[in-house]
C-alpha cells in the first residue's frame, strides 16, 4: 500500500523532504505552500553561500548535516547543470586580540572535516583576496556560492515527475490528527494522509498549534538588511570576506558576498522583525534583555548607511560610501527558547504521525538535501 505524506512548506527543506520520501520510498508526496511560488521567504532572500562548515559545534545536527548536504548538494547542481562556484571564504581576524577565536575556528573546522582548511597571516591572506586587510585569517577554499531558488525550483520539478504534487497558494488551515491518519484541511479542501512534515520556516509556530504541540520554543523573525557594491568596487572582492563571528550569537556579523550572479553583498544586520514577538513570547523578552546593547548597534546599523561602511572597510579599505547602493533584504527564522536563548542546533520534533521542524535557520539550504535523509529516517517511525 502506497504511503500518503503531506509536507508543510515548499521552502528548499520541505522539497528535498518531499523528494526524499518520494523517491527513496515511493511514497505519495504533497506539498503544501501558501504563497504562489516556492522558496519564496528563507529559500529566496539568502545571499547563496554553501557553507562548508566550519562555524558548527563538532557532533551537532548542523555540523553533520552541513558537510553531508555540502556533498550533496554539490552532487546535485552538476547533475541538473545548475550553478555552483567554490569561491572560497576567508574568515578574518582584523586584531590581534581576535586571534584566539580564529584559531578555534580553525581547530572546529577541522574537527569537522572542512577539507584543505589553512590558517594565513596578513600576508597569505593578501594572496587571497588582494584587497583585504587582516592580521591573520582562515581560509575554507570549498566554500561556495549556487542558486539556492534555482535548485528549490528543480526539487518541486523532481517531487512532479515522481508522482508527487505541490499545491502552491495552499495556506494550511487546520490539522487533525487520529490513531490512523492526519487531516490537513488547506484551502477549501481537506486531505488524509498518514504522516505529516511540518518545514513551514516563519510558519511553523502556527501549524505545531494546529497539531497541538506548540513546544518550549518560538520562532523568532529577523531581517537583515544588505547593500550591494556598484560598479568597479565589484572587483575589490573575489570570493567571501567574513569577520570573526561572536560566539554568543548563531549570525556571522556583516561579510562580503559574491554572488553567483556577480553582484557582491555587504550585509547583512540582524534586525527583530516582528514587534508583536517582543508582546507574545516571554523569551523574545529575556533575549532583548539579555543583548539590548547588541539591538541597537543592529538598529542603528540598519537606519545608517554608513555603519555599513565601516564594517564593509574594516576588511576592505578601498571600498567608499558611494559604491554601496541598498538592496533585496534577508529574512531568518530563528528558534528562542522561553528563557531568551537562542536555539543552536537544528531541531525536529515528532509526536506521534507528525513531525516538527522547529528550527532550520542557516545553514539549513546548504543542508537541505541532507536535512531531508535525516528527516526521511524518522517517518517511518510515523506513517507504519
Amino acid at each position: 500500500m502506497t504511503e500518503r505524506i503531506g509536507v508543510i512548506g515548499a521552502g528548499i527543506v520541505g522539497l528535498a523532504v518531499a523528494r526524499e520520501l518520494a523517491r527513496g520510498r515511493g511514497a505519495e508526496v504533497t506539498v503544501f505552500e501558501g504563497e504562489n511560488r516556492v522558496g519564496a521567504h528563507q529559500t529566496g532572500h539568502n545571499s547563496g553561500v554553501v557553507h562548508a562548515g566550519i562555524y558548527y559545534r563538532p557532533g551537532s545536527l548542523k555540523a553533520t548535516l552541513c558537510r553531508e548536504g555540502a556533498a550533496l548538494l554539490r552532487a546535485y547542481c552538476a547533475e541538473h547543470r545548475l550553478p555552483y562556484e567554490e569561491v572560497g571564504k576567508l574568515v578574518v581576524a582584523s586584531t590581534g586580540a581576535e586571534r584566539p577565536a580564529l584559531r578555534t575556528l580553525a581547530e572546529r573546522a577541522r574537527a569537522n572535516g572542512v577539507p584543505d582548511i589553512a590558517e594565513l597571516d596578513a600576508l597569505g591572506l593578501r594572496e587571497i583576496e588582494p584587497h583585504a586587510v587582516g592580521v591573520a585569517a582562515v581560509h575554507s577554499p570549498h566554500t561556495a556560492i549556487t542558486d539556492f531558488p534555482a535548485v528549490a525550483r528543480r526539487l518541486a520539478q523532481d517531487v512532479a515527475e515522481l508522482g508527487g504534487s505541490v499545491r502552491l497558494g495552499q495556506r494550511v488551515r487546520a490539522l487533525r490528527e487520529s490513531a490512523t491518519q492526519v487531516e490537513v484541511l488547506a484551502g477549501r479542501r481537506k486531505f488524509a494522509f498518514d504522516a505529516v512534515v511540518a518545514c513551514a520556516g516563519l510558519g511553523t509556530d502556527a501549524v505545531a498549534k494546529m497539531a497541538g504541540h506548540p513546544g518550549q520554543v518560538r520562532i523568532v523573525p529577523f531581517k537583515g538588511e544588505y547593500y550591494a557594491l556598484t560598479g568597479s568596487a565589484k572587483d575589490l572582492v573575489r570570493g567571501l570576506i567574513y569577520p570573526v563571528p561572536d560566539p554568543r550569537y548563531p549570525f556571522l556579523g556583516i561579510h562580503l558576498t559574491r554572488r553567483i550572479d556577480g553582484e557582491v553583498l555587504v550585509g547583512p544586520n540582524a534586525v527583530l522583525g516582528d514587534v508583536r514577538a517582543l508582546l507574545t513570547w516571554p523569551g523574545t523578552r529575556r533575549l532583548a534583555v539579555k543583548h539590548w546593547r547588541t539591538g541597537l548597534a543592529e538598529l542603528y546599523g540598519s537606519a545608517v548607511k554608513g555603519a555599513f561602511v565601516r564594517a564593509a572597510r574594516r576588511y576592505v579599505p578601498a571600498i567608499a560610501g558611494s559604491d554601496l547602493e541598498r538592496t533585496e533584504g534577508g529574512v531568518r527564522a530563528q528558534a528562542v527558547s522561553r528563557d531568551g536563548g537562542m536555539v543552536d542546533d537544528f531541531v525536529v520534533d515528532v509526536h506521534g504521525r507528525v513531525a516538527l521542524v522547529r528550527n532550520a535557520p542557516s545553514p539549513a539550504a546548504t543542508s537541505s538535501l541532507a536535512i531531508a535523509r535525516h528527516i526521511a529516517g524518522i517517518v517511518p517511525a510515523l506513517a507504519r
